[in-house]
Parts: C-alpha cells; structure tokens; sequence
C-alpha cells in the first residue's frame, strides 16, 4: 500500500481527494488529512511511515513551499496540488514528484500514483544499500568504526575522535570537527543522536551533542563546558547530574 497525507485548507477539496483515491487508486491508503500545515509539521516531526503527501500551496497558515522549507530532509514523495497554474518551477526547485491542478483529473492521478510506485522502489533499493553500508561501518572494531553522515548527495564516515560536538537548530544541524572544519547537515540533532555512540556523547543541552573525550573543562558555578577548541557549551539542569556521572 501507497501511505498519504494530504494537506489542504480547503475540508470539501480533501474529501473530493481522498474519494477520488479510493475510487481510482485502490493501491492507496490515506492515513492522515490536515486543514492546517502547521499541525501536519507536528505530526511529521514524529517520523511517521509516509510514501507521500499531497500538498496544497494556497493555504493562510502556511503556504505549501514554506511547509516543504521546514522538512529539507524527507525521505517521502510530493505531490502539489493547486489550483494555480504559476507554481510550476518553484514545484520543480522544492523536488515534487508530481503537480495537479485542481479540480484533480482521475487519469493524471491515476499516472501520479504509478510514479509514487517508482519513486519507492528506486528509494527502497538506495535506502537499504545505505543501511547495509552504515551498519558495516558502525560495526567495525578497532579504529575502523566510523558514522556516516548525508550531506550534500554523499555519505561522509567520521571517526569518533574527529568529532567535537553537535549544534542543533531546528531541522539543521552543524558538526564541528577537532581539524576545525564544520560540517553543516539538514537532519535534526534528535536524529543524529540515534547514530552516535552513547559511551563517547552524550545530548548536555537541547542544543549541543558534546564528544566526552573532547571536554577540557567544566565550571560547575556556571554550568558549563569548554571543550578543547575553546567553545562554551552550557549544561541543562536536568542533564547535569547524568553528565557528571559519565565521569
């Protein structure tokens, strides 16, 4: 099954897609449905099981290409639907799959869905192989073991050691390195946390995954760390009991 969510401000133009799915696309299931974008980015910030959105533009809250620039990393399909005809190529620069105008056409519907069908088959095949990838790395002993980190198209394999900390903002994250150099990542710092090491970091702040091997000093007056490239980085209060322990 194909898994949706569309987004719509519009009540009468969800049920007329979502009866136009379930009439022609039987392959399809509509798990979820949003009048507000704003509550669709809550839900997506869970990480839910989605092959694809169908996504209107025209909408007071949020406009659908503001709602698509709070989600840079999506491993799910975009459909836009409008029915405005000058989005075009900002649908082309924002990566959508597919763009129909409303009221929808049941063939170019029937022709989006097939290519939501390609688009999870060719992501299925590069996902695992980028599994498979990852876990070799990460499982490797000695001083092979490395995490892979997305950016810009490609995976990069750090060693531990050649990582300071983390700084979150949002959807974005900036990896800073013991060579000076900054990588800078469209993932949220929650995500990353998953792939690195829970005995050589630890999350001190909502904001800053630190490498505990890399901590030159730590006020306890203040609450905060400097680490060996001189950066303050503060405690939270309810982390710093644990990050004490770590020691």
């Amino acid at each position: 099954m194909i898994k949706v969510v569309i987004i719509d401000d519009e009540p009468k133009a969800i049920e007329g897609l979502k009866w136009e799915l379930e009439n022609f696309c039987p392959e399809v299931e509509v798990v979820n449905t949003f009048t507000d974008p704003r509550k669709g980015l809550i839900y997506f910030e869970d990480e839910h099981d989605i092959d694809c959105v169908f996504l209107d533009i025209e909408m007071p809250q949020m406009d659908g290409f503001r709602f698509l620039d709070q989600l840079p990393e999506r491993n799910f399909a975009v459909i836009i639907t409008t029915a405005y005809d000058q989005y075009g190529i900002n649908a082309i620069k924002e990566r959508a799959l597919d763009y129909l105008l409303k009221p929808i056409d049941s063939d170019d519907l029937m022709e989006a869905c097939n290519k939501v069908k390609e688009f999870q088959k060719e992501h299925s095949i590069k996902d695992k192989f980028e599994e498979t990838l990852m876990a070799v790395m990460s499982k490797s002993t000695g001083g092979n073991k490395r995490i892979g980190i997305n950016i810009d198209g490609k995976i990069v394999f750090l060693k531990s050691d050649e990582v300071l900390y983390c700084e979150g903002d949002g959807n974005y994250t900036s990896i800073y390195l013991a060579d000076g150099e900054k990588l800078f990542i469209t993932q949220t710092l929650k995500k990353l946390s998953d792939k690195l090491s829970e005995t050589e970091f630890f999350r001190v702040h909502n904001s800053f995954i630190i490498n505990l091997s890399k901590v030159k000093e730590y006020l306890k007056t203040d609450a905060y760390i400097i680490m060996e490239d001189g950066k303050h980085i503060p405690v939270s209060r309810n982390r710093k009991a644990e990050f004490l322990d770590k020691f």
